[in-house]
């Protein structure tokens, strides 16, 4: 069997160039000033011919920085979390720190797990997209006194600085498009809420906008993303209940809004002609789906970049208090939203 060269060390680099290693780490440390010419050319002569790459958590430990982000994300297959970790990354590359990526797939036990492992590397700081913390992980949180920053999804009772989206905003500008747009019975429909304040806050706001136009029957609907079938009966009764109304859903997110979609197919309901349909999040497919789904657009690369810059602010020392930093969004009106004669 073919073994694999030995990775050559700072010793075999002041080997070759016939110096010791204090000459080599200041020749990598950047202080080349302080060596003369010759040597500094004999240096860099091992090092090309050695192929020698420093450790740079190495020399980051001993410097007492790694310049590592810890980033513990709910679903990454989710557009949201990708356009979010895009901001991230692109952030990360302007301040010249190293983004670790832990998906979660929405299970809180992975995300105890993803935070020792983070803890483990020694991270900088920790921006978290939060599933459901439990009490024995916030408290390792609170222990480490890691600078962290939320996105999106708040953690109850636990003081953290937060970027998101400003769902009462948002929600309120999508009810009143329908209500306006003379909709007379609206669903509301999301995964279950549990815990998360963004289903929570979208919900509730969609509720007391609605409760202001007595005429207007709103209703809630919670249901896994996998359950189509169950999908299918509460979109079926809804409409059924109300066929001599005009009927409009509100989709709480893109996932959410693609089963929703497969489902009026499945039902043979088409949106814009036959129920109104208006989805959080904009997903390429959306402008090309039917006669175009209504959407409300996050401004998502920003949220991501913000969230980094944050954490990165408070790695340096900031203690300016701590910050909600809410972004606007965008409400792209299509055709399943518009009026169409019954």
């Amino acid at each position: 069997m073919k073994r694999t060269a030995a990775r050559a060390t700072i010793s075999d680099v002041a080997r070759a160039a016939k110096t010791g290693k204090t000459s080599v780490s200041r020749y990598l440390n950047g202080e080349q000033h302080a060596l003369s010419a010759d040597l500094k050319q004999r240096i860099e002569t091992a090092i090309a011919a050695l192929d020698y790459r420093p450790s740079q958590m190495a020399r980051g430990l001993k410097r007492g920085r790694t310049r590592l982000i810890g980033l513990i994300i709910a679903d990454i297959t989710n557009p949201y979390s990708v356009e979010v970790l895009s901001g991230m990354e692109e952030a990360c590359r302007a301040q010249g720190f190293t983004l670790l990526v832990c998906n979660t797939n929405n299970e809180v036990d992975q995300e105890s797990h993803y935070l020792q492992l983070l803890s483990s590397y020694q991270v900088e700081g920790i921006v978290v997209n939060a599933v459901g913390m439990r009490e024995e992980a916030l408290n390792r949180l609170q222990q480490s006194m890691l600078p962290m920053v939320l996105i999106d999804r708040k953690i109850p009772d636990f003081p953290c600085d937060v970027v998101g989206l400003n769902n009462i905003d948002a929600t309120t500008r999508a009810t009143e498009h329908l209500l306006a747009n003379g909709y007379q019975a609206l669903l509301f429909v999301s995964e279950p809420l549990g815990m998360v304040n963004t289903r929570r806050e979208r919900w509730q706001t969609f509720q007391s906008t609605a409760s202001r136009h007595p005429s207007v029957q709103a209703e809630q609907a919670e249901v896994a993303l996998a359950q189509g079938e169950k999908l299918d009966a509460i979109l079926r009764d809804f409409c059924q209940r109300h066929q001599s109304q005009r009927c409009a859903l509100l989709v709480a997110n893109g996932a959410m809004t693609l089963q929703v979609a497969r489902s009026l197919r499945r039902l043979g309901l088409h949106w814009g002609p036959d129920i109104g349909l208006l989805g959080f999040d904009e997903l390429e497919w959306t402008e090309l789906a039917g006669v175009g789904i209504t959407t409300v657009k996050q401004p998502t690369r920003q949220i991501g970049y913000a969230a980094l810059e944050q954490v990165i602010r408070r790695i340096e020392g900031s203690d300016e208090p701590l910050n909600e930093q809410l972004f606007t969004g965008e409400l792209i009106v299509r055709g399943s939203t518009a009026l169409h004669p019954r």
